[in-house]
């Protein structure tokens, strides 16, 4: 079984509502946090993730 964890948001450290496997690869994925309302591009690859640009959307 391939090994799975939570993606963290990068701004509070807080578990969002998305998983990934060993074997995910996300490009230019918008991840949102449902505790600080923001939005930001991410990329995933070997479970590491890596904010892309400073760019956020603040969902309030």
């Amino acid at each position: 079984m391939k090994q799975t964890e939570w993606i963290l948001c990068p701004v509070c450290g807080s578990k969002t509502r998305s998983r990934i496997r060993e074997d995910t690869i996300l490009i230019n994925y918008p991840l949102y946090c449902p505790k600080c309302r923001q939005e930001r591009l991410i990329e995933v690859k070997n479970l590491h993730v890596t904010v892309v640009g400073n760019e956020w959307k603040n969902d309030i």
